[in-house]
Formats: C-alpha cells, structure tokens, sequence
C-alpha cells in the first residue's frame, strides 16, 4: 500500500521552488527563511494593514500590490509604523511585493525586526496572486510513496510493483528498449492534482537512473537518449506482478470482465494482476496492458464486447 505524506512548505521551499516561476527577489528578513506557509494559498491583506484582523487569513502567502501601498504611504511615518508591526506581529509567513514595487523603508525595517521574509517580484498583482495560487496548490496537494516502478507506455501512465526481486525493474528495462519512457524506478512518488488526477514522478537522487540487479546503477536518458526518460506522468494503470502460486490463490478473472482496483490517495485506478513465471516476456505483457487499458479509455471493452457476442450465440442456439 502507499505510504501517505504530509505537506511541510516553509518559505524557503517556497523560495527555492517558485523564484523562476514568480521571479522573486528576497528584499528583507532572510532570518525568517523557515517560517512555515500553513495554508496553499494567497491573501491580499488590505484590510488587515488599515486595521481590521476579524477574519485576517494570517497563515497565507500576503500579496501587496498598489492599491495597499498607496493606503500606506497616505500614513505619517508613526501609524505607517505602527500599521505594519501590527501586521507583522500577526505571524505571518512572508510578503511579496507585486509589480516591482519599492517596499517603503520602513516596511523593510520591521520585516528585519519580526524576520518576515520580505520578497518582491515584477508580475502585475493579479497574475501574481494566480501564479502564486497555482504553485501552493501543488506544494499543498496530497501526496503519496510507493514502492515500484513507473513508465509511460504510448501516453498510459503504468506503474508496475511486486515483491522485491520479481522482475519489475527488468520489464521496465525490456520496455524502454522497445521506445518507451521511464517515469521512476523502485520508489514513485505521487500527487493527487485537483482532487481528480494522480501524478507521478521519481525521487531527486534516483531521477533517470535504474538499478539492475548484476550491472548495477544505470543513467537511462545517456544509454537510450532524451526520450527514454520522462520527469512525470499521470498514472493510469497498476500492475501487480505475482509468483503464479500467489496470484491462483488470489483468483486470476481469465476474461478480464471482472475489473480490478488499486486505490492511492483515494482514486481507484484500474489494477492488472500478471503471474510470473519462467520464460514468460513480461515487457509485453504490462505493454499489452496498457494497450487495452488505452482502448477503454478510448470506449472500447474487449471482454466486455467479447461477452456480450458470446451471450447472443448462446441465446441464437
């Protein structure tokens, strides 16, 4: 089963992994670089900064744009002051500045009192606000482990998992030969994606590497090139490799009518059940696999269809 994990996104993760996107540039209160971002999301705190905390999202990435910098600047320097160590006093995580705006001097000063990261970034306020939504969402979104390997086989997100030494990483070896892509090998990691959608990716330390047992470690994209290696990839389908023994007792459906299930982070995904067994090419296999996983997608059934012929010759005789 899939290992879940929980979100931690400090300021500095946020930082690290969005400063392109955002193009952000740290201004003020590096000291605060490990202040936890608690909520996915942003706050344009206008209120909070003219005096109004009733209901201040204070866990939340704050936006300032030209409208709140305007209310501060029409302050003397003693309630500009005043309004902005209430507002930092207020725990929140960090500040972004939108459209290159100057943050006024003072601002800056508290933000290095309180160690508020204090950051600011050329985007108009609104597609800041956006963009920064969009990127919280993915740092927020759950997020599963699991044990297997995963490769994109034709556009089919496929990941193939069994007991340790069955012969995953082999039949991921035979499908990359054959021009397929690999997603991960031995850990995935995956994100459900606007409740809906599972997402997988590899580990950073083992992207584009394989382990083959007798040769080693292997960089997949140098031996195979650019296209053999994917950075991630929706997951459609599960492969459970089985010892012949341990999937007759678990009951193999020989039509395919009977569809089974894998469930991570609670989406059900189509499961496949493959008994292993010498001389037996597993590599197609989890290929046709996921071939006819793609035709269902696509409407069309072949057990389903098969049956239902089967059933109108038997009512015909």
């Amino acid at each position: 089963m899939s290992r879940r994990i929980s979100a931690t996104v400090t300021v500095k993760d946020f930082f690290t992994n969005h400063a392109g996107t955002l193009h952000l540039q740290l201004a003020a209160g590096v000291g605060g670089l490990d202040r936890r971002i608690l909520q996915g999301s942003v706050n344009r705190p206008g209120l909070a900064l003219a005096g109004f905390y009733g209901s201040f999202a204070n866990k939340r990435v704050q936006v300032i744009g030209r409208h709140e910098v305007s209310y501060l600047n029409s302050l003397t320097a003693s309630q500009q002051r005043e309004s902005i160590k209430l507002f930092f006093a207020s725990k929140i995580p960090c500040v972004v500045f939108a459209r290159s705006i100057k943050p006024p001097k003072i601002f800056l000063q508290e933000a290095e009192n309180y160690a508020v990261p204090v950051f600011t970034s050329p985007l108009i306020t609104m597609r800041l606000v956006n963009s920064a939504t969009i990127c919280l969402e993915l740092d927020f979104s759950p997020a599963a482990s699991e044990h297997g390997s995963m490769v994109d086989i034709q556009g089919v997100g496929v990941m193939i998992r069994g007991k340790s030494g069955i012969g995953k990483s082999e039949a991921v070896l035979g499908l990359i030969e054959r021009g397929y892509s690999l997603v991960a090998d031995d850990v995935c990691k995956f994100r459900l994606i606007e409740g809906r959608e599972i997402v997988g990716t590899s580990a950073d330390l083992t992207r584009h590497h394989m382990e083959i047992r007798g040769i080693g470690i292997i960089h997949v994209g140098s031996m195979f090139g650019a296209g053999s290696v994917r950075l991630e990839k929706n997951l459609d389908l599960v492969v459970t490799f089985m010892t012949w023994e341990e999937a007759e007792a678990t009951g193999i459906d020989r039509t395919g009518i009977d569809q089974k299930y894998y469930e991570i982070l609670g989406i059900r995904l189509p499961h496949a059940i493959i008994p292993v067994r010498p001389g037996r090419d597993m590599a197609r296999l989890v290929e046709v696999a996921a071939l006819d996983e793609k035709l269902k997608q696509m409407g069309q059934n072949s057990a389903v269809e098969f049956n239902r012929k089967l059933i109108s010759l038997m009512q015909v005789g």
